[in-house]
């Protein structure tokens, strides 16, 4: 099987075998992503990973990725117990602390939980790890037993002599594997004889989910802490002008007002007082430059700005001259609004500064980016600050970002206790990153048959890539934005192009779950589809020749084409739409049956959804993510958007931002094919293909095709 992400790698350089603190065997390995860290020049070996097994013979794993519901807890350790012979329920797992260089994401170059990147970036590696381990301690044993080591083998933590009948545990053997060479050369298990792998497994995280003795960011409690409520000035980028404490301080509980630059904090023993001297105050803020910026203004700026020609991202063929050649041209502008994450655990840290030190408990998707963070605003050294990163109550994305955690920052430097930093859900939205509102043009040439001899797509936006990663920016290229801007289809002539184009400041572009995919699968996929229906060629058919570069993806067709009943009939106002996406390295496509009442409501009735992830680690865990992606989705499709009039975000709760009802969920069919590859990424995918499937199938029911999103019941009432 080929690792796609690690070329080149060196076992001998990739592990290290030592005595772990206390007695064990210590397997620490380097991952050689773009940060490319090893062995220090003073000899200090610094790993960004390790397993330990003690001499109790418990396994403990130091994991990277954080827990956000992905199901990193449970997917990432069976990797570790399939090649060292261990059940799942014998890994302990500890989260990493804050380091960028010994716990790099080993794609990324840095320490981050995102992009879908926590399995196919491990695949390799974990796996070797385990192997490692699993050789050393039969080895230890051979050796003990003075016995050839391909005459034992290993179950269930004991390593076994058949001819003899003895047996020793892991952790009798753990001293004296320590002490032994790495190996050059570890073999992997066959996939045919994985007892883990591809096998359900029930989340180790969910016990203590279920009985609450999990901990997320707002459920920690240091010693003398206080909470605050929060109140961030509401025009963006604007800053406090005055505030008077006397209301708050007259409430009781409450200790102390604390002023920043853009926001007001009121600080009480319990969250009931915090939030009741908040609403008591009377704040003024300065506008600012924004404080007459609008959604109608910003939808005015971006169509202009997008008549520029952009930078090329990608170029094949001769697009113009196939264009003149063309039967038929049709040119199209899709757009896409800002959304935020809306996740169920609003922001939130809980800081405590000291002279000497400060420490965070929080959840968070880059702990070693808000460990820099704390230290630049304190003054402090590094490694004076502590990250206690806690389970996360959703990322989306929205915990990639740090601007939370320098407001708990700045308020705790005014006080001497630990203060708890908690955004109402009004605050939580007002102040999210976003996902970019995007305009793009599309155009294509159709032969006489009506199939694409030409494809054209013009990306419009802001750049997450520039502010984010400004690394990765070059030439100016986001190749976020531009990500997945043809598809997986090849083109016979193909053309895209970027037009960098930057909200007001103070709105913050950000990923968003599935990033750029979740914009430029929209529109491609629908706008294919409008170019069947006009082909009159059924949208299956259609997509089969553009795929010849993927058979995966003309799998995963067929399969869902079958399972979909596609070629059945529905009754009149009712439809059904289909959408395909490659992205993460994993194939997915989605069917969605909707209907249309006569006000125009859209009801999802069902969606089925076929996923070559290549090997599924957890057959559970993927239902569960495509489940979670779709619903995710949904929400997005039906009446995600978020808007500005006067400088300030319309929306504030549920209310106003709405999110998919518990009696809105339709029914979710998941079929996985198991087609052997590494795995790809899966978090973010069903959330990617649902936009596209739900709007084509509106299509087939109204014969309306909507180009814009939110879905809009105004414009499919009938005429």
């Amino acid at each position: 099987m080929n690792d796609l992400f690690l070329p080149g790698l060196s076992r001998r350089g990739f592990l290290k075998a030592s005595a772990a603190a206390g007695g064990g065997l210590l397997i620490s390995f380097t991952l050689p992503g773009l940060m490319g860290f090893a062995e220090a020049a003073d000899g200090d070996f610094s790993p960004n990973a390790y397993i330990r097994i003690d001499r109790s013979g418990k396994v403990t794993f130091i994991i990277q990725p954080v827990e956000m519901g992905q199901g990193t807890y449970t997917s990432m350790p069976a990797l570790i117990a399939e090649e060292l012979e261990v059940s799942l329920d014998q890994v302990v797992i500890e989260h990493a602390p804050a380091d960028d260089k010994r716990y790099a994401n080993p794609m990324l170059g840095f320490q981050v939980t995102g992009g879908s990147t926590s399995i196919p970036a491990n695949w390799i590696p974990l796996r070797q790890a385990g192997a490692t381990a699993r050789t050393l301690l039969v080895t230890a044993a051979a050796q003990q037993w003075s016995v050839p080591a391909g005459s034992c083998k290993v179950e269930n933590g004991v390593v076994v002599h058949p001819d003899s009948g003895r047996k020793l545990g892991y952790g009798e053997l753990a001293d004296a594997a320590a002490k032994l060479p790495v190996p050059g050369e570890v073999p992997l298990k066959d996939p045919a004889q994985f007892k883990l792998i591809g096998t359900p497994a029930k989340r180790t995280d969910g016990p203590a989910k279920v009985t609450g003795r999990a901990m997320f960011g707002i459920d920690a409690r240091p010693e003398g802490v206080k909470v605050a409520a929060i109140t961030i000035c509401p025009i963006i980028g604007g800053t406090l002008a005055e505030v008077d404490d006397a209301p708050a301080m007259a409430v009781k509980g409450v200790h102390k007002v604390v002023r920043t630059k853009d926001a007001v904090a009121v600080i009480a023993d319990h969250t009931g007082a915090a939030r009741k001297g908040l609403a008591a105050l009377q704040i003024k803020w300065n506008e600012g430059e924004n404080g007459k910026v609008s959604s109608a203004d910003m939808l005015k700026n971006i169509a202009e700005a997008s008549k520029a020609e952009g930078v090329k991202v990608r170029a094949e063929g001769d697009v113009p001259a196939a264009m003149a050649k063309a039967t038929k041209k049709v040119e199209v502008v899709y757009q896409v609004p800002f959304l935020a994450h809306a996740c169920m655990e609003p922001v939130n840290c809980t800081a405590h500064v000291r002279k000497d030190g400060c420490d965070l408990w929080l959840g968070i998707q880059v702990p070693a980016r808000a460990k820099t963070l704390a230290a630049q605003l304190t003054g402090l050294p590094e490694e004076s600050v502590q990250v206690h990163n806690q389970l996360l109550g959703g990322g989306f994305g929205r915990r990639l970002e740090t601007d939370f955690v320098g407001h708990a920052v700045e308020v705790a430097k005014q006080v001497d206790y630990p203060v708890k930093v908690i955004y109402s859900r009004e605050e939580d939205i007002r102040h999210s990153s976003l996902r970019p509102f995007h305009y793009n043009h599309l155009s294509a040439g159709l032969d006489e048959q009506g199939h694409p001899i030409a494809w054209s797509h013009k990306v419009t936006g802001g750049s997450i890539i520039a502010r984010w990663a400004p690394g990765l920016f070059k030439n100016g290229i986001d190749g976020d934005a531009a990500r997945d801007a043809c598809g997986p289809y090849g083109f016979p002539n193909l053309a895209v192009h970027y037009v960098r184009h930057e909200p007001p400041k103070g709105i913050t572009p950000a990923f968003w779950r599935g990033v750029g995919h979740t914009q430029n699968c929209f529109m491609v996929e629908g706008f294919l589809d409008e170019l069947a229906v006009m082909s009159k060629i059924d949208p299956f058919t259609y997509r089969y020749p553009l795929l010849e570069k993927h058979p995966r993806a003309v799998k995963v067709l067929e399969t869902l084409r079958e399972k979909s009943a596609w070629d059945s009939p529905l009754p009149a106002g009712k439809g059904r739409g289909v959408a395909l996406t490659y992205c993460f390295g994993t194939y997915a496509a989605q069917v969605a049956e909707v209907s249309v009442d006569a006000n125009g409501m859209v009801t999802v009735n069902k969606v089925i959804c076929v996923v070559d992830c290549g090997i599924p680690i957890n057959p559970d865990t993927v239902v569960a993510q495509i489940q979670g992606g779709t619903v995710f989705g949904l929400t997005a499709v039906l009446f995600g958007n978020i808007t500005f009039k006067d400088g300030r975000v319309e929306q504030g709760n549920f209310d106003s931002y709405r999110l998919l009802r518990l009696n809105e969920v339709p029914p979710i069919e998941t079929h996985i094919i198991n087609s052997g590859e590494s795995p790809g990424g899966l978090g973010e995918v069903s959330t990617v293909v649902i936009a596209p499937a739900v709007v084509n199938a509106i299509f087939a029911a109204t014969g309306k095709r909507l180009r814009t999103l939110p879905v809009d019941p105004a414009q499919l009432k009938p005429a």
